[in-house]
Formats: C-alpha cells, structure tokens, sequence
C-alpha cells in the first residue's frame, strides 16, 4: 500500500519555490531517510505530509487523501524540544499526552491511557524512566520518551525529525535499532530527516534526497551516484564508498556522509 504519493509536487514559500517537480512514493512499513544540505528544504516535506503547508503545484497525497493536520494516523516527533530545567513533569505524563492532544490536565487521563503509556515507554525500552522528571534525562534518553508518545496512539507512520541530533555514536546506533524494530515488528513507516546517511544505511528501504531544487528517490545504492548526484547539483560530484558502506560524497560544501 502507498503510504505517500507525490506527482510533479513543488513546494516553497509565497511565490519562492524551493524544490519542484518531485515524484515519489513510500510504501507502507517502509524505511525512509530524507537527507540533504541544510535549507534544502527537507522540514518542508514533513510540513507538506502534515497538512501545515500546502503544495505550490502538484499534488501529495498521504494514505489516498489530502494531508490534513492533526491526522491521528501520524506520529511526529519534531527536532527541537523545549524542557524547563526546573520541570517536574515526569515521562509517563508526557507520554500520555501523546494519547490526546486535546486533553487539558494530566488528571483527565484513565487508567487505560496510563496502560498504553507504559506499554509505549516498554516498546522503546524506557520503562525504567516512567517516572523520573524530564529535566534530569539525558538526550538519548529523551528521544525514547518522545518516540513513545509518538507510538502511544498506534500510528502507522512516523515523521522523525533530526532524531540523532546531538547523540553521540553508541546512543545513535541504539536509536536507531529501536527505530527499525519498530518499523519491522509493526509494519510502520519511518520518514526519518538526518544530516549524517551513514549510520542509517544498514536499516534504510529508501533515500529522498533534497538538494539545489531537485527531488531524487529510491534505494540507497540507486540515489547515491556520482551520476544521480551530478545531475542533480548541476556540478562535478563524486561518491565514494569505503570497505565497510559508508558513503562520502566529494565535491559540495556539505555532504551526507562526509563527516
């Protein structure tokens, strides 16, 4: 089943466009990272699948519809959050809310919102954080608690913004193993942004790469030329691959993978 559709889509600001004529889809329980230079407008492709933005020509479409905002059949998780060093609140609250956004007052919650958020905070491997106060965890331990109250209502697809941003290598790798046993135990998919493609290509079904006003989709191997790459900045790139995978693209101010 498609999960996204895009035909001839474009998308920008006003009358500023800043990438056209993309195609490309996404199945469902799929694996996806969207990559490319910063401000190529890879956030922009989140808002456009969650209905905060609407298309400046053709069309996209998620789960054979319109996007819509609030569509309960998404998990989101942005890339910045904003925690009060002096919060009080502990995990388990902030898992909860994931059941309802529309909920004000954490005493409205049930029992059985609290059962399904001690199910989403075991699925991620966080039980043990239930409740201690977000305040005192640590970034990799964030991220597991705001993957939960994206899994809390049983999405069937995640948009994860900059998830591995400000990890370090280990609590990446961890991450990123949580995320793909997500993906392949409960058939979900994953839209992942990501600056760095290497520590994702073990796991990934799919690159959407955003770059100089161009689109390109498909398998990892198929995206990640030096043709593909050529053609699509418009300039001499060379990709180049180690004994292990990992890609380095040469010949851009800012790659993926050259780290």
């Amino acid at each position: 089943m498609k999960v996204i559709e895009a035909e001839a889509l474009s998308a920008g600001y006003g009358e500023n466009m800043i990438w056209g004529g993309a195609n490309f889809s996404v199945d469902q329980g799929e694996f996806v990272a969207v990559i490319g230079p910063n401000g190529a407008g890879k956030t922009t492709l989140f808002r456009l699948l969650l209905g905060l933005q609407r298309p400046l020509a053709g069309s996209i479409r998620v789960f054979g519809a319109e996007p819509e905002r609030g569509n309960p059949r998404i998990g989101y998780v942005p890339q910045a959050h904003n925690i009060d060093e002096q919060s009080h609140i502990e995990s388990l609250e902030l898992v909860r809310l994931g059941i309802s956004g529309t909920r004000w007052g954490f005493s409205l919650f049930s029992q059985d919102d609290k059962r399904a958020a001690l199910s989403a905070l075991e699925s991620v491997g966080a039980t043990e954080l239930a409740h201690r106060p977000l305040a005192e965890l640590s970034g990799g331990e964030l991220q597991r608690i705001f993957l939960a109250e994206a899994l809390v209502s049983s999405p069937d697809m995640l948009l994860l913004d900059e998830p591995l941003s400000n990890l370090d290598m280990r609590r990446e790798k961890d991450l990123l193993r949580l995320v793909n046993g997500v993906v392949r135990s409960r058939n979900v998919t994953v839209v992942l942004i990501a600056h760095d493609i290497n520590p994702l290509l073990p796991y990934l079904d799919r690159v959407i790469y955003v770059a100089n006003g161009k689109v390109a989709s498909g398998r990892p191997e198929e995206v990640l030329t030096s043709d593909r790459l050529t053609a699509m900045y418009e300039t001499s790139i060379e990709v180049l691959r180690d004994s292990k995978g990992n890609v380095a693209i040469i010949g851009i101010e800012e790659g993926l993978g050259d780290k």
